[in-house]
């Protein structure tokens, strides 16, 4: 009878081993498959990626190519406006590495026979110009010359070696220039660098051992991938680029697919014959109690599972794309939940709608999986709300009533913070429900005024308040849960605000993404090895860009229009957008606004040596001329009083500087300075 019974519980053994078998192969091939699929879409997802890049940054080129063209063209009787024009053109881009015109042999009969002017990006804030056509750089043989002959639009060439200009291989894009005649008179030559593309990496590397590759419209290599070996299997994924006409191809080695999976899939194996090995032992002496402690484990193995599953999609309802906005070029914002258990109570989110920012940050009472469950409920109470609502009171008031009594069994609350900001106007309307209040970072680092208000399930039918400020351009707010200023080190010590201030004063001109990175590596260098005790949440938001429809009033015979900027160059570009706003004839936008940036690029360079300051441009529009008035408070200086630089001389005999006046001179009908109440004041005067 025991012998009997002993041969049942190992026929037991052997079906469930097979069973178990039958499951795995199952799992093994589904998992295949679903890895195959996910690659396949992970690959066009990063093509996408990288397609939209490079369009962006080619037509990007494009367009400063046809801008230098354009603004060539027009000072074509100047042959030395060329250096300013192909320096102030490469100043606004990106990535490119040097800009080129190259005239028409013995055009200029004073400039010698081979006359071309480059500009070549030394480093972020260096532009190096000079003339580098000669005999040894004969520039009428390179095929980006020769095309801008034959082609009257941009151009793309095959990659090459310059030695001249960008001392690099690059790949160029060519734009003819044309006299008055229509006669081509001289080539624009725009580079991007293969190191750039090269860099693209970073979007195309899906898998470790993955390649990828670059073609140009004729097959050329552009970035070529290693040789592919004989007999291995490979899955290639690739997509045109519609503006350049280049391919991209990713190239992933089948077993780099599979290896962790197959590796797996050997532990599992070495894994189950050891489980049915030791399931014989329990079955042949434990018995019947032992199976309890089995399914104990593979329960507790469940939860943990679940827990892991909760915690991922607890995350994807976070924002997760950043930058997050590519349509609107005058925001830009970052954020980041580090919760201190597989889930948290933590969240923030954001979103558009009629160009006007949703944002949130909010801190539920409590941990693990029941703040988890509010936290949750508060998103999409948000998102709810904020969809048909423009007021913030009114928002939290819903959302709180929604919250709190009944429907608040727990007794739990949560802190939030919620604003909308006008993006046209900078206008920011918010209400505060008991969250610590924001950091405003603009000319110093303080915290937004915010009546604190109850934070949500608290009271049903409480009165929330709200409250209005305005963001100015280069302004960021940092909002932060107090997982923060509450991070404890070994010792039991709080980061506190106060060194919470020190790192955003020090790092407050960095763009949301590295300021909340330096902010979350000051505080882990704080908190060293010790566990962490509460969620951590950080979000900051950045105006980058002036509204084009803000900043001006009218009279009766002329609008005035206004923009202030700090003395830093990189907010040039917003001059050029609020040019744009001021209606001005086609014909005197781009001299205008050539002017506008020598004078103001001026200011921000010279009027405050090792501080920050403002720069007040205003403008009077009328039917008969606009004046523009640049105004600053730094040291003492009349730039009228420079002499005119000798545009006879070629430019190495020629002293540096005086050009960027001489070129306001000539484009403006008068300048005028004067020095009043401690400010330098420069009247620009144009005719229309």
């Amino acid at each position: 009878m025991k012998r009997k019974r002993s041969f049942s519980g190992i026929w037991v053994v052997l079906v469930a081993a097979l069973a178990l078998e039958a499951i795995s192969c199952l799992m093994y091939f589904s998992s295949r498959a679903a890895i195959r699929h996910e690659a396949e879409q992970r690959a066009k997802t990063e093509l996408r990626k990288a397609d939209l890049e490079i369009e962006v940054h080619a037509i990007e080129m494009e367009t400063a190519a046809k801008t230098l063209a354009a603004m060539v063209e027009r000072n074509l009787e100047y042959p030395d406006a060329v250096y300013a024009s192909t320096r102030l053109a490469i100043s606004v881009l990106r990535q490119n590495t040097s800009m080129a015109v190259a005239f028409v042999p013995d055009y200029y009969p004073e400039k010698g026979y081979f006359y071309e002017v480059c500009s070549s990006r030394i480093s972020e804030d260096s532009i190096f110009t000079r003339q580098i056509g000669s005999a040894e750089h004969d520039y009428t043989r390179m095929e980006w010359y020769q095309n801008g002959f034959v082609h009257d639009s941009c151009w793309w060439c095959e990659p090459y070696l310059d030695n001249a200009g960008a001392r690099t291989y690059v790949v160029s894009c060519s734009c003819p220039v044309y006299d008055r005649d229509s006669n081509v008179v001289a080539v624009v030559c725009i580079d991007m660098s293969l190191d750039y593309l090269q860099g693209l990496s970073e979007f195309l590397q899906v898998y470790a051992n993955s390649y990828y590759s670059i073609q140009s419209s004729t097959g050329q290599n552009i970035v070529s991938a290693p040789d592919t070996a004989a007999g291995r299997k490979y899955n290639i994924y690739e997509r045109e680029i519609a503006a350049t006409g280049w391919h991209i191809e990713i190239i992933i080695p089948e077993e780099e697919l599979f290896r962790d999976l197959n590796h797996i899939g050997r532990i599992v194996g070495v894994l189950m014959l050891l489980g049915l090995a030791l399931l014989i032992l329990i079955v042949w002496y434990a018995g019947r109690s032992n199976r309890q402690l089995i399914r104990s484990t593979e329960q507790n193995e469940r939860m943990e599972s679940e827990l892991n599953i909760a915690r991922n999609i607890q995350m994807a309802m976070l924002p997760t794309r950043f930058p997050p906005f590519p349509d609107f070029p005058n925001l830009n914002a970052y954020g980041m939940v580090l919760p201190a258990k597989e889930v948290g109570g933590d969240l923030f989110d954001f979103y558009i709608r009629e160009n006007k920012l949703f944002f949130c940050i909010g801190d539920v009472s409590g941990k693990g999986v029941p703040a988890a469950l509010v936290m949750a409920v508060t998103h999409s109470l948000f998102r709810s709300c904020t969809s048909y609502m423009d007021s913030p009171a009114q928002i939290v008031t819903l959302m709180n009533d929604s919250q709190a009594g009944e429907a608040n069994n727990q007794n739990m609350f949560v802190t939030l913070f919620l604003g909308i900001l006008d993006l046209r106007t900078g206008e920011l309307c918010y209400c505060n429900a008991g969250h610590d209040a924001p950091i405003l970072l603009a000319a110093s680092c303080r915290p937004l005024p915010a009546k604190p208000n109850l934070p949500l399930g608290v009271l049903a039918g409480f009165t929330y308040e709200e409250q209005q400020a305005q963001l100015a351009v280069g302004d960021t707010l940092f909002l932060y849960t107090d997982g923060l200023t509450e991070a404890e080190n070994s010792a039991h010590e709080l980061y506190g605000e106060k060194r919470m201030n020190e790192c955003l004063e020090k790092n407050a001109q960095l763009m949301p993404g590295e300021l909340v990175a330096a902010m979350q590596k000051s505080v882990a260098a704080f908190v060293g090895e010790a566990q962490q005790s509460d969620d951590l949440t950080m979000f900051a938001i950045r105006m980058l860009n002036a509204s084009p429809a803000a900043g001006h009033t009218s009279t009766d015979s002329s609008t005035h229009f206004t923009l202030i900027m700090r003395n830093d160059i990189k907010q040039i570009p917003t001059l050029a957008e609020w040019i744009d706003t001021l209606g001005l004839p086609q014909d005197l936008n781009m001299p205008i606004n050539l002017a506008l940036e020598e004078a103001v690029s001026n200011v921000m360079l010279y009027a405050y040596p090792g501080q920050s300051g403002q720069v007040l441009v205003e403008a009077d529009k009328s039917a008969e001329q606009i004046v523009f008035t640049i105004t600053d408070s730094g040291v003492p200086f009349d730039p009228t009083q420079q002499e005119e630089p000798d545009i006879t001389q070629s430019a190495e005999d020629r002293p540096i500087g005086g050009l960027g006046i001489f070129l306001v001179r000539q484009i403006m009908n008068e300048v005028r300075y004067e020095r009043k109440e401690n400010k330098n004041i420069l009247t620009l005067t144009k005719k229309i």
